[in-house]
């Protein structure tokens, strides 16, 4: 028996292949299924099945792509209902795959239809729990995210999740492994752990949501307190995990295209589409195509562009590294951004050498930021990191205006005056000067490094430190 947890970093999401006796099931796998495909081919495997825990909010699984080339069954469990052909198991169901089996638990609370899958060896031995959004390493799955669907409230969820990790998940043995979909940096939970998986006993004992003495009513006040609303995107990720989409070989077949200066200013001109600058903040500032937005793909992009582009039919023109294109329309396409048009050939460097019109934005290091601020103590100060990081410590005087809420900060934005902005290292707020400068805002200016940055450099008059955990 081999299992496999394939982890994506930047949407913190496993993924897990396992091969028994020549037979092999993949459990949420990601929307790109060429890599399962592989590893089911050197195994010399067929892949039976195809197991979802649930629909999906935070990415597009590659459930069907990967049932039409291989004619395994996609399978859910009870209360699923999608528009495509699936099958929905009964709790407690089994499916045999090679000389072991899997055991369908209802765990119903994250969404009604989640579910987990206990692996049982050909000994009869419960050896691991993959437990999509009900289980994670350190917390559990938010409980707000399927309360219109559902027709509950979260806390209605919270407590139909607290009994179903105290039936049917709590009561396996301690030395059970935990799979789970999602780890630290998933919207899907608020403690996610680093550690992508843990024996059982171990949660049991560190897991504040699995605590022995916890009443129904502590577990709810816990799980739903400091809850952050929910990226925009997610419900439009869940109809498609429901209702399905085009298939990942058109999307890219689409959004690979290769556009020539010219090309591409006429396609952004003809289709009002979206331009997206993947390049990372520092190169991006020095020169950029006019009215495109920074979106660095070596930072949390995917999390970012579903968070500031509200529509997933948006269509999109993509400026990225020579070479990196593709990598560019897989990640969009991972979150539902199927609408990509094409990527401007030999990048921003091709665009420039064509003489076409060319942008920059003004960054200034910490230093230099601390000389103005000693020269002008009225220079206004705006702090994009989120709130929570606001209030554990902050430059005194500065202002909170999250990128999380750009509509919302824009309206703090006064456009008459210098306005220098920062993040915690130079990411988000690249992101917040390029949006706005595509609005109108000229004013602003990006402070290299971030409050990092200012922080080391000993010059500021800082907030006193307060835990984020006391936060929530």
């Amino acid at each position: 028996m081999k299992i496999e947890q394939i982890y994506t970093g930047c949407l913190a999401q496993g993924a897990y292949y396992i091969e028994s006796e020549g037979e092999a099931v993949v459990i949420d796998p990601l929307r790109e299924v060429a890599s399962y495909l592989e590893k089911a081919e050197n195994d010399g495997a067929k892949i039976k099945y195809v197991f979802e825990t649930h629909f999906h909010a935070d990415f597009v699984s590659g459930h069907l792509d990967l049932s039409q080339k291989t004619n395994a069954p996609i399978v859910y469990g009870p209360n699923a209902n999608p528009s495509f052909d699936a099958y929905i198991a009964k709790d407690g169901e089994e499916f045999k795959v090679g000389k072991v089996t899997f055991r369908v638990l209802h765990t119903p609370g994250h969404t009604m239809e989640s579910t987990c899958y206990l692996l049982i060896d050909e000994n009869g031995k419960e050896k691991a729990l993959f437990s999509g959004d009900t289980l994670f390493i350190g917390d559990v799955g938010r409980p707000d995210l399927a309360q219109k669907a559902a027709h509950m409230t979260q806390e209605q969820l919270a407590e139909t999740l607290y009994e179903s990790l105290r039936n049917k998940v709590m009561i396996l043995p301690d030395d059970v492994i935990v799979y789970p979909a999602h780890g630290a940096g998933s919207a899907c939970g608020k403690k996610m752990s680093k550690e992508t998986f843990d024996t059982l006993g171990n949660q049991k004992a560190t897991n504040y949501a699995l605590r022995a003495n916890m009443t129904k009513e502590e577990f709810v006040k816990e799980v739903t307190t400091g809850l952050t609303p929910p990226p925009a995107y997610f419900p439009l990720n869940v109809a498609l995990n429901k209702q399905g989409y085009d298939s990942i070989d058109v999307v890219m077949e689409r959004g690979t295209r290769a556009l020539s200066p010219r090309a591409f200013e006429a396609a952004a001109n003809e289709t009002g589409a979206l331009l997206l600058d993947t390049r990372d903040a520092e190169t991006f500032s020095k020169g950029f195509v006019p009215n495109s937005i920074n979106i660095g793909i070596d930072g949390q992009f995917a999390p970012w562009v579903g968070a500031l582009i509200p529509d997933v039919k948006q269509e999109i023109l993509v400026i990225a590294e020579p070479g990196r294109e593709e990598e560019v329309v897989t990640r969009l396409a991972r979150v539902g951004y199927d609408y990509c048009l094409g990527y401007l050939e030999g990048g921003f460097d091709a665009w420039k050498a064509a003489g076409m019109e060319v942008d920059n934005i003004q960054r200034v290091s910490a230093e230099e930021l601390a000389d103005i601020q000693q020269a002008d103590p009225k220079a206004i100060v705006f702090d994009v990191r989120k709130e929570s990081e606001f209030k554990s410590e902050h430059i005194v005087g500065a202002e909170n205006a999250p990128l999380d809420f750009l509509n919302e900060a824009m309206s703090k934005l006064p456009k008459e005056k210098t306005v220098f902005i920062h993040c915690a290292g130079g990411y988000r707020s690249m992101i917040f000067a390029s949006a706005l400068r595509a609005r109108g805002f000229d004013n602003l200016v990006d402070v290299r490094g971030g409050f990092k940055a200012i922080k080391e450099s000993n010059r500021f008059e800082v907030t006193e430190y307060v835990c984020p955990t006391t936060l929530l």
